[in-house]
């Protein structure tokens, strides 16, 4: 039995400006419920006040059983964790405990084999043993076998960063749904996942006892497990919390009805008030003249002023309007050659050509080298001349092949990619970045960059650094980097994972009007509809061309 009970509760950016206002949302045992809203809305920080990584400024947050965590940056961990270390600290804290002192004591006794050191480990054995933790790592074991294909005492010492984002997520999602907590809060769990990845945790979260609050943007995953969605709506006081009852097949509908309902009362508002200013208004000429009526004169000021302190019906959240403008323009016409490429240890060798203005998507499950490919392409290709070299200043990391790709005459890659950091970006606002440029990219003026800033909706967080921002936010203003780079050949590593339905949306009607070539690795099904061709990444490691989207394609089985 597990719930969570959010009461009032307001947060403040620390700039001063108000990020969420008095939201109130219950998510009762064994309730699905979905937050949803657009990009730097606070859905992620509503996600860690209830976890209790960030105080609210505001307000309080209740809940009943154990509470377990997926965070955003799951899916691009890039430090020296063990897998052992992630699947610990999902753990209750007793383990978690445990599970640190017996690494501490397992290394001192490593650097010095002494007496105290050695009643040290043996301590930290007995306490690992009194939590659990050996019945934990039998839990492990089993979410190793599934998702690595290798038992815990193999796997445990790897680091995570080796794994793909699906791969990590898929760990996490495992020992979650694995493990005895009765609540679970997960930050956009199907970011970094394949199809059938995803189809299998729809399966989880519909089937599941526990509680779950859990952030997404994929409408398929939102209509098959969300038995109620929370609407974050952004408003200038702050965000507050809509909650629809029922599922996501109804929520469109039913949110532009409660628009409707709200624009109705506001109009009905203005003009109550506008007759009580106007009643008052002819009343006190007339009081001037008449001492008669200065009572009913006192009585319409005293209407108008408790009118007017009640205020308005609720404010209405200002809809988004995400203009992604990306121009491109006129490469040779064979974008992207590949005679005999293999990408050592990942696929066989294959042949490929990609014609000016297409969109291909390039389908199959993590782990079967997609990323790799199109970090290959991001590179400027076997050979590149200057003309190919990437249209920021982005390092990207050699990729080992056989065989040759080349790019065409003209074609300048822009990289979209999932997991990079941006370490370039860390520390830097938003303006300081557009103004200044950097080695390939002219800087623009701060009016010009405010205006871009304002086509993505990120003007409001024009002073803020990069690295602040939420993943949906970051997602948008690299979109924006590869408009004003001039990229011809886009080349996106799941664009849409990251975004808020309305700016996928907006993604989708900037790339049909965009002069180029268009290569992106995706399991959206959805965006995956506006592509011409589907390139598929099989499990047996050939790579071949659909007609329609695969999205059943297994691991590629490697000896690991």
């Amino acid at each position: 039995m597990g719930h969570v009970d959010i009461s009032s509760v307001s947060y403040y950016l620390p700039d001063g400006r108000p990020l969420l206002d008095e939201v109130d949302l219950r998510v009762g045992d064994g309730a699905k419920v979905a937050l949803v809203g657009p990009n730097g809305a606070g859905k992620t920080t509503l996600l860690r006040i209830v976890a209790g990584d960030t105080e609210p400024h505001g307000g309080t947050v209740a809940r009943s059983g154990g509470l377990a965590v997926m965070r955003q940056f799951v899916g691009r961990i890039d430090d020296d964790r063990s897998v052992r270390d992630l699947l610990a600290s999902l753990a209750p804290r007793a383990v978690r405990d445990a599970a640190a002192e017996l690494a501490a004591a397992e290394l001192a006794i490593m650097e010095v084999d002494d007496e105290p050191a050695q009643m040290r480990y043996a301590t930290a054995l007995v306490d690992w043993a009194d939590v659990g933790g050996y019945e934990a790592e039998a839990g492990w074991d089993q979410v190793t076998d599934t998702v690595l294909s290798v038992p815990f005492d193999r796997a445990q010492f790897r680091e995570v960063r080796t794994l793909s984002g699906g791969e990590q997520k898929r760990l996490v999602l495992e020992a979650l749904l694995r493990g005895p907590e009765e609540v679970l809060l997960l930050d956009e769990p199907d970011n970094y996942l394949d199809v059938p990845t995803k189809r299998w945790l729809e399966g989880e979260l519909a089937g599941t006892a526990k509680t779950v609050l859990f952030v997404s943007h994929d409408r398929e995953l939102l209509s098959r497990t969300a038995t109620q969605i929370a609407s974050v709506e952004p408003t200038p006081a702050g965000s507050t919390v809509w909650v629809h009852g029922a599922g996501f097949a109804t929520y469109h509908q039913a949110r532009e009805d409660r628009r409707d309902r709200l624009e109705e009362l506001l109009r009905r508002w203005e003009e109550q008030h506008t007759k009580l200013k106007e009643l008052v208004f002819t009343l006190k000429n007339k009081a001037a003249f008449n001492d008669g009526l200065a009572s009913r004169y006192q009585a319409a000021q005293t209407r108008l002023r408790k009118f007017e302190e009640a205020g308005p019906p609720q404010v209405l959240a200002r809809e988004q309007n995400v203009r992604v403008r990306l121009t491109g323009g006129r490469t040779a016409k064979r974008a992207v050659v590949a005679t005999g490429l293999e990408l050592t240890g990942l696929m066989k060798p294959f042949d490929l050509e990609v014609w000016f203005g297409e969109r291909v998507a390039v389908l199959g499950s993590n782990g079967s080298g997609k990323s790799h490919f199109l970090r290959l392409l991001a590179a400027g290709g076997s050979d590149p001349d200057r003309e190919h070299e990437p249209v920021d200043d982005v390092v990207v990391a050699p990729v080992a092949h056989t065989g040759r790709v080349v790019l065409g005459s003209r074609v300048r890659p822009g990289w979209f990619a999932q997991n990079h950091t941006h370490p370039e970006l860390a520390g830097r606002t938003l303006l300081e970045i557009l103004h200044r440029g950097d080695a390939r990219r002219s800087g623009i003026g701060r009016e010009a960059a405010s205006k871009a800033l304002d086509r993505y909706e990120l003007v409001a967080a024009a002073e803020q650094a990069y690295d602040t921002l939420s993943g949906g936010q970051q997602a948008r203003f690299q979109i924006l980097l590869l408009e004003l780079g001039g990229a011809t050949l886009l080349l996106l590593d799941e664009p849409t994972d990251n975004l808020d339905l309305h700016s996928a949306e907006a993604l989708e009607a900037g790339l049909a009007a965009f002069e180029g070539t268009v290569l992106a690795v995706t399991h959206d099904r959805w965006f995956a509809r506006g592509f011409d061709r589907f390139l598929l990444f099989g499990a047996d490691g050939e790579v071949v061309e659909t007609p329609e989207p695969v999205w059943d394609a297994t691991r590629v089985r490697r000896s690991r």
